[in-house]
Formats: structure tokens, sequence, C-alpha cells
């Protein structure tokens, strides 16, 4: 477990020699990777959420691509197209920019919804089917999605079912003023990108992934678990509780978040450390009774008891 420590310490300084000020973003993004799952960006713009993705890909020596979410974007624009060629009068799948390894949704909330599903069916099934074929997709995938804040113009908010799909929602917010001080100093961040080094083969990384579930969940560290879902579903506070996944999520999120620092089984103090970004975007106050933000729900689940 040292041995992966040093490891995700290390891309966490690089990705912070980009991301100035953000080491907790950066460790739940890397957190989310180590789960297989995907994560979802949600700040205005201009804040660092496309250059996170591209760095922490650099960092891992893994293949990118990004996707501009536009309102004309069609699904073929991310799926791919068979293209009829007449030299062998045969129509040849071209494939779209899905097929990567980490891919970068920006704006996905500015696509129409019959594409936004596209993607996040993909995302679901790390595969696609296409005119009746099913075409698996690279492994590791790892989908960044950004969105703005729903009360911007040309914006169409993804439901419940489909923010689901996604392990993470966090914010990267304003740099504090020392962070910003550097940022107005710096060199030019895009040759700063160029430089950095990949510390990761595809294969310590998979290893990374499976030692991750191997990371001990003792039985109390379960009745936690379950104690916070069934507050969640409890009548009167909140519009729906957290469904299966999101349990699962949380538990491999706190696997991850225990082995990013070291330790081969899980504290409550893990739990506790990803959970907002878990549930933030799965939580919805009862209408009428509370007008509280993602934070203010979540922490009534931080209040929860530990057994």
């Amino acid at each position: 477990m040292p041995h992966y420590q040093r490891l995700l310490d290390n891309i966490v300084h690089n990705v912070g020699q980009i991301i100035l000020g953000k080491e907790k973003a950066v460790r739940l993004a890397l957190s989310c990777l180590l789960c297989r799952g995907h994560l979802l960006i949600e700040d205005l713009p201009g804040v660092g959420k496309t250059t996170l993705a591209h760095t922490l890909a650099k960092c891992l020596g893994l293949q990118f691509n990004r996707i501009q979410f536009t309102s004309d974007l069609l699904p073929a624009d991310i799926l791919g197209v068979s293209i009829f060629e007449p030299s062998n009068n045969s129509f040849h799948f071209h494939p779209g920019p899905i097929f990567t390894q980490v891919l970068l949704a920006d704006e996905v909330n500015r696509a129409t919804p019959k594409t936004q599903s596209a993607l996040l069916e993909a995302m679901e099934e790390q595969q696609v089917s296409i005119e009746g074929e099913t075409r698996p997709l690279p492994d590791p995938f790892f989908v960044i999605a950004t969105q703005n804040p729903d009360h911007q113009i040309g914006t169409f908010a993804l439901p419940e079912s489909q923010l689901d799909r996604f392990l993470m929602r966090i914010q990267l917010g304003y740099p504090d003023p020392e962070a910003e001080r550097k940022l107005l100093t710096s060199r030019n961040r895009r040759d700063a990108l160029q430089q950095l080094e990949c510390d990761l083969d595809i294969h310590t990384l998979v290893g990374l992934q499976h030692a991750v579930d191997d990371v001990h969940v003792s039985e109390n560290l379960l009745d936690y678990l379950q104690a916070l879902i069934h507050f969640s579903r409890q009548p009167g506070h909140y519009t729906n509780g957290l469904s299966p996944r999101a349990g699962l999520g949380l538990l491999q999120a706190a696997r991850a978040w225990a082995l990013m620092h070291g330790r081969r089984h899980v504290l409550p103090d893990d739990v506790q450390a990803v959970l907002p970004s878990v549930v933030n975007h799965r939580l919805q106050a009862v209408s009428g009774i509370d007008d509280e933000n993602s934070d203010g729900l979540t922490t009534r689940l931080l209040s929860v008891p530990i057994p």
C-alpha cells in the first residue's frame, strides 16, 4: 500500500503543477478513475475544468479526446459512422471520438437530450451499438463531463437517471489568492502541460484499480454505509433516497480514498471525505420543506452517527 500511495501522491503533485490549489479536487478525480467511474465537473467557464481533464490524462499516459457539446451535435458525431467506399464496394466504419481512454465531454448540457443519451448509455455499458453491431470501448474508459450551471442560457439539464451514472460530481471554484498569484506569474500553462511526463503505464493503472477492490471493509463500516443509505430514504428527508448504484459507488470511492492514503482498510473518515462528491448530484430537498443547496443536503447526511 505505501508503494501505491507514493505513485498516487506523485500523480497528484504533477497535476498540481498545472491545476494550482485544488489538491482535493484532483484526488477526487483520480479516485473516480481508480473506481472505474465517471466524473461530472459543474462550474463556471474558465476555472480549469478542461485543463484538469487534459492534465490528468497526460500524467496517466492515457489516450485523450475532447468533444465540444453544442445544440447541433448529433449522436453519430460522438459514436462514429459507416461510410461507403467505392474502391471496395463496401461500408467502412469510422470510429467517433468516444473510442478513447479518457474522454472530455465539454459542456455536456449544451447538447440535446438525444445526444446526451448516446454518451451516457456508452458510459454505462462501456460499449456502443451502431447499425446493429456492438463495439466495445477501450479499457480503461473514463469520461470527464463538464457542465455549466443550469441557469445559464442554452443549456439542457441532465435528468436524474442520467446524473446517477456519474460516480462523482465536483466543483473547482475560483482559486485562492495565493494560487491565483502563482497562476498570474507562471509560464504558459500549455507549454507546462506539454512538458509533463507520464508517471504510469497502463498495466500499473489496472493494478491500482484492482488494488482498490482489495481494500478491506469491516462489518462496522458496512453498518455505517447502510445507516447513511437508510437515512437518505426516510420520508421527508429527500425527494428520492440514494439508489443501490449510489451505495456501491460510495463504497468503492471510500476504498479508493483509503488506498490513496496508504491504508488497507476503510475508515469512516474515508466515507465522509468522498460522500459529498458521490451524493450531492443525487439528492434533492423535499419541495416546500427545505431550500438547501447540495452542501446543506450532504451536511445532514454527515450528521448520521457512526455505529
